[in-house]
Parts: C-alpha cells; structure tokens; sequence
C-alpha cells in the first residue's frame, strides 16, 4: 500500500519534472528508452577496447568507437547481490540491508531479499508509463515477496542466483530458469543462456518499440561454471573464458543491431558494465583486472572498478573517453532524471547524475567514493587519491588490516596501487578523513535494514 501511494505521489510529480529535464533531451521529445547490461565477474582488462590482447570484443569495440568508454567507473560493493542491490536503488547496500560481513551474497537457502521499501529503477519509471522487463540473474531474492515482479518489472526471464548455487553435496536445488515466477526448467541449459536472454530481450524491445521502455540485462556469465553455445565454444584463442565473453559480446551486437533496425537507436540509451571484478582464485576460468591490483571481492580496484561503456547515438558523442568519477549507482539518479521523474525525498539517495557527462553538456558531480565490503568502509577515493584504512584480500583466511595511518595511492600515478605515498600527503588523508567523519554522521541505517543486517549475518 505504501509503494502504491509512493508511485502515485511520483506519477504527479514527475509530470512536472519531465518539463525539467535535461534540454538536451528535448522538451517536446518522448523520455528515452533505457537498457542496462551487467555483465558477472568481467575484469577491468577483459575487453579488447580496454587492452586484452586475445579476448575479441568487436560489437563492444564498436559500441566504444560509437560511445562514451569510462576508465575510473565503479561498482557499489565487490561482490554481486550488495552491487546489483546498489544499482537498481542507487543507494549504498548499507542502506538497503543487502550486505553481510560472513555469507556475503544471497544463496538458496536464504530467507531474504531486497526488501519492499527499496525504490528500483523499474518501479520509478513505471510512473511514467515505461514497460520494464529482466533478463538473466537476479540474486536479489528468490523466495516470492523478492522476485522481480514485486520489484517493478512487468517480465522476468533468468536465473534467481548465481549458476553455481546447484552444489548438491551442499544441498542445493537443481538451478531453475525462471519466467516471472514460473519454473520453466530444471536444471537449466547453462549452454543457451546466453542466446535465450537475449532472444528474450529482443523480443521485448521489438514488442515495445512505441516505448518507453527500461531493460534491465544481468548476464549470468562470465561467473563460473563456465558455459558456451556450440557457436562460440573452442573459438577463442583466451580458452572457454574468452568463448564466454565473446559469445557475449555477441550478445551485445544483438541487441544494438535489434534498435537500429527498429528505429530506436537514437532514442536509447545503452550502457555496459560489470557487478564487479574477475573471480582471480578461479585461475583460467577467472578473468582479468589488467593494471589494477587484486580482483573480486577486495576493495583494491581491481575488485570494484568495471569497464562501462555508454552508446546514445545522436546524443553521445561517438569515440569520447570519460576519465570521470562515476559509479553503478548513478544509472539509478540518471534514468530518472532523464525520463523526468522526481527524485525520491524520503530516503538518502547516494547516485548522482551522470547526464552531463554523457550529454557533453557539464562535468562530473561525483568526486568521492566509498569502498565498502560487507557492513565496514574500507577505503574511500576522492578526486585522484585513494585512502586504505583497511585491507584484505578477495578470498581466503586472512583476516582484515588495519592501517594507521591510512595507506594512500595516487591513482593518476599508480593505478596499480603499488607505492603509498600517505608520508607526502598528511593534506590529503586529513581531506579524505573529513569526507568519512561527514559520511558515517549521515549514515543511519533504519531498524528495518539493521535488523535485516543482523538477520543474515
């Protein structure tokens, strides 16, 4: 009942907001239609058109040449149900509850999900009349009151966790594909996933060329186990690993090849990105985070910071390299704010507006991030600096560092976050230490969401 009130409140609102919207848009053009493609466990150095020199990416390669290609973008969290939480509400998981400090994800023997009062881009689009529909892994909540249709999504085709949650020595169901809240099947063809997504999407997207539509792909790979259709498997030179990310890219090429043929490519807005950095203990069937240090799972950058690539022909200017500040969690400020909805004033929005920089028309508002695991802050960057007060690596044992002071990369320099140089810059931690004082003070989590915190440790 409040959610309704809520959309209610918002379909008046937004009416006026859409008259607000960026002139770029337009004032008398329709609000554009949205599609967001997140890739599972891709690292920063997987792509071609960010250095890998066997994985071939032509249809994301082009889609670079024809866009906007970010090198400082982040996810929200380093593993994948606080991240994709963290985009679809564009709110820290703190926030939410979707973050632990033991089980770190959700699993088939969970209780839980994001919980109803969390606002997701679907539902906030919704109000102004978009068709929304997921494709691919949720892992958001499987149980009923978590699903995809409870969350604003009109359609649901995919998988509700990660594809090696069918573990039977643990005891864990057989993987089920899902449509809306229907199995379909049981275990699922992990070798067609990939070509039934987006055959899905296409099928959406062509149903609803007349618009405005929102998208939201999640890929199930390239987490392990690996899978590749039989036209992609043995094809690339990286082994299975690159089999799965070039039948991906394939995916991509699908689906912009889709909006060109329909019309709608100048009226969309494509990005791409991943929910966080390659799985490196699963050597050759891991991925690559290129120069950066660490991978899935850590807080050092290769852990959080993705490729995202951004295609809007006609409105981005093709071929443009953005070295901007920017994060997952801006998808969910800059969807609304481009369809003219109004913003939610109940609740701590932590995305900011990416349109600007998209558009051309301003620079980035974004110019600290917060780097968490689990419930704990582990660094924060703002503008060049990054400052460690603690850390650990992705997988194992180890326990977590403290560090006193803070260790301190410059990431201009040192992207690889090899040489501290915290002893030349006492300035710059005493900054970055002001950021945190003024962060933690604003950030009290409701009794809902530490109880949900508490519960799922």
């Amino acid at each position: 009942m409040k959610k309704a009130i809520r959309l209610c409140v918002w379909l008046v609102c937004s009416t006026c907001a859409l008259l607000r919207a960026s002139s770029a848009v337009g004032p008398e053009q329709p609000p554009p239609n949205f599609i967001i493609i997140l890739a599972d466990d891709l690292g920063y150095g997987d792509l071609s058109c960010y250095g890998h020199p066997t994985i071939r990416t032509p249809n994301l390669d082009r889609m670079a040449a024809e866009g906007m290609r970010f090198t400082d973008f982040y996810s929200a969290a380093e593993v994948c149900t606080p991240s994709r939480a963290a985009l679809l509400t564009g709110r820290l998981p703190i926030r939410s509850g979707m973050c632990s400090d033991t089980r770190r994800v959700l699993f088939p023997d969970s209780a839980g999900g994001l919980p109803a009062e969390e606002i997701t881009i679907s539902e906030a689009l919704k109000s102004k009349g978009y068709a929304t529909a997921c494709f691919g892994k949720w892992h958001l909540g499987h149980r009923p009151p978590y699903l995809p249709a409870r969350h604003g999504f009109d359609y649901y085709y995919g998988l509700p966790y990660s594809n090696d949650m069918q573990n039977q020595k643990r005891g864990d169901p057989l993987l089920p594909l899902m449509r809306n809240e229907q199995i379909v099947e049981k275990p699922a063809d992990q070798t067609a996933l990939t070509r039934r997504y987006t055959e899905e999407a296409i099928r959406f997207i062509q149903a609803h060329k007349n618009g405005p539509f929102f998208v939201y792909f999640p890929h199930t790979f390239p987490h392990v186990p690996l899978f590749a259709s039989n036209d992609f498997k043995g094809k690339s030179p990286r082994g299975l690993y690159g089999d799965v990310v070039e039948e991906l890219d394939w995916s991509v090429g699908q689906i912009l090849e889709c909006l060109r043929k329909v019309g709608l490519a100048e009226k969309t807005l494509v990005l791409f990105t991943s929910d966080n950095g390659p799985w490196l203990t699963q050597k050759l069937a891991g991925g690559s985070a290129g120069l950066l240090r660490e991978g899935k799972g850590s807080t050092w950058e290769g852990g959080m910071r993705e490729p995202c690539l951004a295609w809007w022909p006609g409105k981005i200017k093709a071929g443009t390299v953005n070295r901007s500040l920017a994060c997952t969690m801006d998808f969910f400020t800059t969807c609304l704010a481009l369809a003219g909805v109004e913003m939610p004033r109940d609740r701590t929005i932590d995305g900011v507006n990416m349109a600007p920089l998209l558009l051309g028309t301003g620079s980035g508002e974004r110019n600290v991030f917060f780097y968490y695991r689990g419930t704990q802050l582990y660094a924060v960057r703002k503008g060049l600096f990054k400052a460690h007060y603690l850390t650990r690596p992705g997988y194992g044992k180890d326990q977590a560092e403290p560090h006193h002071p803070p260790l301190l990369f410059h990431l201009g320099h040192d992207p690889s976050e090899q040489s501290d140089v915290a002893r030349n810059h006492a300035e710059v931690l005493a900054d970055i230490a002001r950021e945190v004082e003024r962060h933690r003070a604003a950030l009290v989590p409701g009794k809902a969401q530490l109880d949900e915190i508490i519960s799922r440790n």
